[in-house]
């Protein structure tokens, strides 16, 4: 009986060894990414947020009030269009030799996104580039009933485009005031990443304003937020604990194309006004100040004597800023009470207002405070198709850089092979008319016949100018 017990209590002690060798050494301390599928039907792994949670009452950290609002106006929305792919491998192969495309085939390329339901009689906001090049826009709600799609309107510098469905009776979402949301403050983001459909995470505004332009003058600014955003989740909504919306989900930072900690959403009060705009005047009325500057970093300040490092520092004015009697070396503190410690501060704001609107500025002045009142006045853009360049109306001062009375802007050039630098030219003349607005160019070129060539005068700091044509 004793060599049978102690034969049992070896075994016993010999296998919690081996369990015990296994867990240290062998068994891998992560939990592996599967993809589901059909066939497939894995355990789902749940993150903790109770070493966040122990910080709020229970009030506070419930989401689930939140997140039930929101799936049901969060919408995936698929994007068909059509693209001239190889059909074969042969078709391929010619193609990559020749580089001809006669040979290759026609085919729908689907991409996916997301988008928010803002009425109940179907009108959805997302982004830009979900949609970009469609011939084709099929929604699916929550509930999995399927609708075709309309484009109403869109802003392709803001990255938000506005569509419509023929439904009624729909969940939606209301707009929250994105200007009141605080650092640190819970969000939910819900989307559709990598088509897995109303899927909610959750995180905080990390940071207000980032600036995220690259080159191409876009002075959007974005609300950051560590709440996971991967490829999918564009046109999502990010919506507070009330369930508000208070962004619209854009675009992620990161070197491996998904989500690594950084997600960036449009600013609700921004869509919201771009989004009226579109419903009431067809296009977006894109007001300026009519200054020139940048952030007041603390070399300036100690230059100019400021006892404040904060702020958007003057370097010019136009338009309503002159008028106003703002003047270079001014320093904006706030803008309708709204404080203004950077440009992307400022820009925010001005990009809620509609040319002709009023705000109050609050600037210093030789460390004097002083109030102005300033008449917003419209941005006007106009894209030249021959040349691939988008221009605007230039000021006194731009122009007085080239030593002229008359000429436009260049905005941006909308290709990489119009390698022109924006504020080394401007354009004086097309088709040999003298021009010295975005208006003047319109006129100019209304009436041209498709295969009639445009002819551009381009005039340098040096006072030099020099004509292209292009077909």
């Amino acid at each position: 009986m004793k060599k049978i017990l102690t034969l049992v209590m070896v075994s016993v002690l010999g296998g919690a060894i081996t369990l015990g060798a296994y867990k240290i050494f062998l068994e891998e301390d992560h939990v592996p990414i599967t993809t589901s599928s059909q066939e497939q039907n894995p355990a789902l792994n749940y993150v903790s947020h109770s070493n966040y949670s122990k910080n709020f009452n229970s009030k506070d950290a419930d989401f689930t009030e939140a997140a039930d609002k929101t799936v049901h106006a969060v919408v995936h929305v698929k994007n068909v269009a059509i693209g001239r792919t190889p059909g074969s491998i042969a078709e391929y192969m010619e193609y990559m030799r020749t580089g001809r495309r006669s040979n290759q085939t026609q085919r729908a390329i689907q991409g996916a996104g997301s988008g928010v339901i803002i009425t109940e009689d179907g009108y959805i906001v997302t982004n830009n580039h979900v949609i970009k090049g469609a011939s084709e826009l099929e929604v699916t709600l929550n509930n999995n009933l399927t609708y075709k799609a309309e484009v109403i309107g869109t802003d392709e510098r803001a990255d938000i485009a506005l569509i419509k469905i023929n439904a009624d009776q729909l969940d939606y979402l209301p707009f929250g005031d994105s200007d009141q949301i605080k650092l640190g403050e819970w969000v939910l983001a819900v989307g559709n990443p990598f088509n897995l459909t109303s899927t909610v995470t959750a995180g905080i505004v990390s940071a207000k304003g980032r600036d995220l332009s690259r080159g191409d003058q876009r002075m959007q600014s974005f609300i950051q937020t560590d709440a996971a955003i991967n490829p999918g989740n564009s046109g999502g909504a990010l919506v507070n604990i009330n369930g508000e919306l208070i962004g619209i989900n854009t675009a992620i930072t990161s070197q491996t194309g998904s989500y690594i900690g950084y997600g960036f959403a449009v600013p609700s009060n921004n869509a919201r006004k771009i989004i009226e705009d579109i419903l009431e005047y067809g296009d977006v009325q894109q007001a300026i100040l009519g200054i020139t500057g940048g952030t007041l970093n603390p070399e300036a300040a100690k230059k100019h004597k400021l006892s404040i490092s904060q702020g958007v520092y003057i370097s010019s004015t136009e338009d309503g800023a002159k008028k106003a009697g703002l003047k270079e070396g001014d320093l904006i503190t706030n803008i309708d009470g709204i404080r203004i410690r950077k440009l992307e501060d400022l820009t925010s704001y001005i990009q809620t207002k509609r040319p002709n609107d009023e705000v109050q500025i609050n600037y210093l002045r030789n460390g004097s405070e002083k109030i102005t009142k300033v008449k917003l006045t419209k941005f006007e853009t106009f894209v030249i198709e021959a040349a691939g360049i988008e221009i605007t109306n230039a000021g006194e001062s731009f122009l007085s850089q080239f030593n002229s009375t008359s000429g436009v802007k260049i905005y941006r050039p909308l290709s990489d092979q119009m390698d022109i630098p924006v504020n080394e030219f401007i354009i004086t003349q097309v088709n040999d008319q003298r021009v010295s607005n975005v208006e003047d160019v319109k006129e100019v070129l209304k009436d041209k016949a498709p295969n009639q060539v445009t002819k551009l005068t381009f005039r340098n700091k040096q006072g030099q100018e020099e004509s292209y044509i292009f077909r």
